[in-house]
């Protein structure tokens, strides 16, 4: 049960995950348009998605020391107003800017950062929060930016087909209404200390002194890279395993993807006082390798697909499941560990994918061999589960 005082900053919280949901997957619906409306390549516009997570990486480098300097609730107003400012430039940015390219990189790179702020603190703070089950919460708490990224494809292109996609600047200050309204909502909520009172949080050196930490952080990269590495090709999968239009297979593809992960952390939030959290994150990896089997093994595009939802289902746990066993392993870990355990995350973000491309290349263009090479990642976190639990109790 959860304080009743704390019920509106856990709602809070969910909120905020959907704001950086919202940033994260809103401009790239529209880089064909700005490729249209600013003459920019296409090759220039993806480099936005770059520069997103560039940023957010560096915001994970840095917030250790800042947020602590200025303190959780005003980083997290700050996180929240920043988000909405950056949508809300793309409006007009890029039509003042006599580079439009330069414009977009200014907005994009204002709401990176709210958005890296609260990929570090939201978690902490909900962790924070007086709960009887830590792990239910976090679980549940992770399931709504799952449930944020579907929200904002559907009702983007619902938008977009109603009103047309030319209105776009219309929705992008619609969206912008959530995080002001949020950033209120945080200037009010009562906010838990991350640390316990009289405890003093770990520093960078003394959490790099620990193995314990060093599993984890390797934890957290691998669940990144599991997600992201089939995540980011589930589109071209559908489009080639049902024959469709870009359109339909974004939703076919993403959109499976993100709801079979929300799920299974929606799952967890309900029933996880009652499961062991090992014991599902250790199932959620099987399943995971053999989704990427199947996805890189099967002959039949179909039956590949269905490999990609079934990987959705079986990642919704590893991200916010490392947090709770990295809360739990270093209870006053703070502000830092928190910090460097998603840009491990974010790095992971990065390696799946990149990994899936480099493998791909090198067998001629072959994604699926690409796929298969890439299942070291929940191979390497389901041996991380087993250290990390031997380790805690050395330590014990």
């Amino acid at each position: 049960m959860t304080d009743n005082k704390y019920k509106p900053t856990i709602t809070a919280c969910f909120t905020g995950y959907i704001v950086q949901a919202i940033v994260n997957n809103f401009a790239p619906l529209l880089f064909v348009t700005f490729s249209t409306a600013y003459g920019i390549e296409l090759s220039q516009i993806t480099f936005l998605v770059t520069v997103n997570f560039a940023v957010q990486l560096t915001v994970d480098l840095l917030s250790a020391k800042l947020i602590d300097k200025i303190g959780t609730r005003t980083a997290m107003v700050a996180a929240h107003i920043l988000s909405a400012l950056g949508l809300i430039m793309l409006t007009f940015l890029p039509d003042i800017a006599s580079n439009p390219f330069a414009g977009l990189l200014i907005c994009v790179a204002v709401y990176a950062v709210g958005g890296g702020v609260l990929e570090v603190l939201v978690s902490p703070i909900v962790k924070s929060c007086p709960t009887n089950n830590k792990e239910k919460a976090m679980s549940l708490l992770h399931s709504f930016y799952c449930w944020g990224h579907v929200g904002v494809v559907l009702v983007s292109t619902l938008f977009f087909t109603v009103f047309g996609i030319e209105n776009w600047k219309i929705l992008a200050l619609l969206w912008a209404v959530l995080p002001v309204v949020n950033a209120f909502v945080f200037t009010k909520v009562p906010i838990a200390p991350i640390i316990a009172e009289g405890e003093k949080g770990l520093t960078v050196k003394e959490l790099c002194s620990k193995k314990i930490f060093w599993v984890l952080f390797i934890m957290m990269l691998c669940a990144g890279a599991s997600e992201q590495a089939v995540s980011q090709w589930a589109s071209a999968f559908a489009e080639e395993g049902l024959g469709v239009t870009k359109t339909v297979g974004d939703l076919a593809g993403p959109l499976s993807f993100a709801t079979l992960m929300g799920l299974s952390r929606a799952f967890y939030g309900k029933f996880g006082d009652k499961i062991s959290l090992d014991k599902f994150m250790g199932v959620s990896c099987v399943l995971c390798i053999i989704s990427y089997l199947l996805i890189s093994l099967s002959p039949s595009s179909v039956l590949s697909l269905i490999g990609c939802g079934i990987c959705g289902l079986s990642v919704g746990m590893m991200w916010p499941g490392s947090f709770s066993k990295a809360s739990s392993a270093l209870k006053n870990g703070g502000t830092a560990m928190f910090a460097l355990l998603a840009l491990a995350g974010d790095l992971g973000c990065t390696a799946g994918p990149t990994l899936v491309g480099m493998a791909s290349d090198a067998f001629s263009n072959d994604m699926k061999t690409g796929i298969l090479c890439s299942v070291i990642f929940p191979v390497l976190l389901l041996f991380g589960i087993y250290a990390c639990r031997k380790i805690q109790i050395k330590i014990k």
